[in-house]
């Protein structure tokens, strides 16, 4: 199962479900759907909730082969916390989707880590999600120094 979370953020992400809602339809995606839609309008068929409860959506990351994330530290942690294999889709400010542009940071400092794999441009989601079932990720370790190290020194920038 592939788990799509857009987070809490009062912004839409439609860029990300709009293009998860076509992968489907066309096809590339094979594996069941669940989407966190948040505050995007969403009409399509996949099965999809807004918000639910953090031991709901623990459930659903617990059980997800992929999760497909916007670019928060939080959702991001959740995943690795889990072992899963993350896809992380920066928000950004040029579709009104964050009020700037940190989510490009966070993320690739996770993804130049080996912890996930970023996807910057729709166009590259589905071969990512295809190429996925290669890619080994970093395992987290509560005590991982260099992780806490990589979050401080990011959060330190801004």
């Amino acid at each position: 199962m592939i788990l799509v979370t857009v987070g809490t953020q009062d912004k839409s992400f439609k860029r990300l479900i709009n293009e998860v809602d076509k992968l489907v339809k066309n096809k590339v995606i094979k594996d069941e759907v669940v989407i966190q839609t948040g505050y995007t309008e969403y009409n399509g068929s996949i099965n999809h909730f807004a918000f639910t409860s953090q031991d709901e959506l623990d459930e659903l990351v617990k059980k997800c082969d992929i999760l497909i994330t916007h670019a928060g530290v939080g959702s991001i942690f959740k995943g690795l916390e889990y072992g899963k294999k993350v896809i992380a889709v920066p928000r950004l400010k040029k579709y009104h989707e964050h009020v700037n542009n940190h989510q490009l940071d966070i993320s690739k400092n996770f993804e130049e880590a080996g912890y996930i794999l970023v996807v910057n441009d729709m166009i590259d989601l589905g071969k990512t999600i295809k190429n996925i079932k290669k890619f080994v990720p970093k395992k987290l370790e509560i005590d991982n120094q260099e992780l806490i190290n990589t979050v401080e020194e990011f959060i330190d920038k801004i």
